[in-house]
């Protein structure tokens, strides 16, 4: 991989928590990054722009999975710690199992410790137990349909199975994952959004099946799927819970938005709500949703260069890109398009 990291004749990286997005977002980017150049940091202010900041257990769970890959010393990972100090020593691939005790998202850890893997010197074996579809976070759908069809562009091999979902707030979902390292991840370009077609699934999980079919119903109505096109999954266990996934593919890549089924709030406003995104994004004209250009941003650090067009930069993307070019020596271009369009370019 190229990596261009940057000579601070290791001294101890400062990151302020509370900048930004100010979210865990700034503390997985960090972790993963230290991992990957082998740069100490010291973050303050953790989650400080959040109802309840400090670390919770989700995030407990990525600094301890970083650390134990990493076999990093660790100062202040405890629950409700606002500050944390995280020095890595050597990536070790193999067999690990992290679970997070609650429905916090197994996606955002295997996010926080992909990087390493990723340039660890041998295949890795994951087992994540906890939230598989979680409304606050990439469900499980986007990691299979959209994020690691991309890595494979790239050039990574990276597999993942939905052994069981797990939704909020029971939890218990449990996916595994491997990875195998790639020599040098390739750049990528996604620049285009053209031979657009849908396809949709509706997860019903201890809740009764015409919920799924009320949503399904929705999105054949309003987007013109056909039946080959949909998907309904009914399960006796691993809930309550209800998801609905529309995924919208094009020449260059599948992009998946989810709805979450929620008290109170019928099927058809689930639906309507989540086709609502879909249309969004393609009057964006635009193949990299928010949320994926986002977790590009590393991918394309690692390789050296990359560019995305993409709507307005979130919060989160101009945050993200702050905290990586602390850890490596590169810089994003963005450069507004249109009234709906951006490109970002490393």
């Amino acid at each position: 991989m190229v990596l261009q990291p940057i000579s601070r004749e290791k001294k101890m990286i400062k990151i302020d928590g509370s900048a930004g997005e100010g979210g865990g977002q700034i503390l997985r980017t960090a972790l993963g990054l230290s991992l990957v150049t082998g740069q100490s940091f010291h973050i303050i202010n953790i989650r400080a722009n959040r109802k309840k900041p400090g670390l919770m257990r989700q995030h407990l769970t990525a600094v301890r999975a970083a650390a134990e890959i990493g076999s990093a010393l660790v100062e202040g990972a405890e629950i409700g710690s606002g500050k944390l100090v995280f020095t890595p020593a050597a990536i070790r691939p193999g067999s690990y199992h992290f679970s997070i005790g609650t429905a916090g998202s197994c996606t955002l850890v295997f996010q926080t410790i992909l990087p390493a893997l990723l340039m660890a010197d041998g295949p890795s074996e994951l087992v994540l137990e906890g939230g598989t579809h979680n409304p606050m976070a990439p469900p499980f759908d986007f990691l299979e349909k959209t994020f690691l069809p991309l890595l494979h562009q790239m050039g990574a091999k990276v597999t993942a199975i939905l052994d069981r979902p797990g939704f909020y707030p029971a939890g218990g979902g449990r996916i595994k994952i491997t990875v195998e390292p790639a020599k040098a991840l390739r750049p990528i370009e996604l620049i285009s959004l053209s031979n657009i077609g849908f396809s949709a699934r509706a997860v019903c999980a201890q809740l009764p099946g015409h919920i799924c079919r009320r949503e399904l119903s929705v999105v054949q109505d309003k987007l013109e799927i056909s039946d080959e096109k949909i998907e309904q999954i009914q399960l006796d266990q691993y809930g309550p819970g209800n998801a609905l996934s529309i995924f919208v593919h094009s020449d260059q890549l599948t992009e998946t938005f989810t709805g979450f089924g929620q008290k109170n709030v019928s099927a058809e406003k689930v639906a309507s709500k989540t086709i609502k995104q879909v249309k969004a994004y393609i009057q964006a004209a635009s193949p990299v949703g928010p949320y994926l250009a986002d977790q590009l941003l590393i991918p394309i650090a690692l390789a050296g260069s990359g560019c995305i067009k993409t709507g307005r930069p979130s919060n989160h993307t101009l945050t993200n890109i702050e905290v990586i070019k602390q850890f490596l020596d590169i810089d994003f271009k963005l450069t507004q398009i249109s009234d709906t369009s951006w490109e970002i370019k490393a």
